[in-house]
């Protein structure tokens, strides 16, 4: 009888040790402290919205340029199409700007 609790004891021992080790992989007490002070986690939000949006600025302006550049080499090659395209949406800025004054 002795042997069975002993040997129930371990079996309740490891599977704490193996929950405490899940949890520590979770990052459990992390994530209670964030939620006591909120200050902290607003601010690292905060910080992190701002390098997001950096960041998609920052592509979005590679992004432009190398569009641009490729129109430019369009343009270059004389590709009937695309220099109809240009030279058509061209005409309608310069109506619309003569329309303005």
């Amino acid at each position: 009888m002795w042997f069975f609790k002993k040997k129930t004891i371990n079996r309740i021992e490891e599977k704490v040790d193996e929950i405490s080790s899940e949890m520590d992989k979770m990052k459990i007490a992390e994530y209670v402290e964030m939620i006591e002070h909120p200050r902290r986690m607003l601010w690292a939000n905060f910080i992190v919205g701002l390098i997001r949006g950096f960041g998609m600025a920052v592509g979005f302006t590679i992004l432009g340029a190398i569009i641009l550049y490729a129109l430019r080499w369009a343009v270059r090659l004389n590709l009937p199409l695309i220099g109809e395209f240009i030279a058509e949406l061209v005409k309608i800025v310069q109506e619309n700007m003569s329309k303005e004054r």
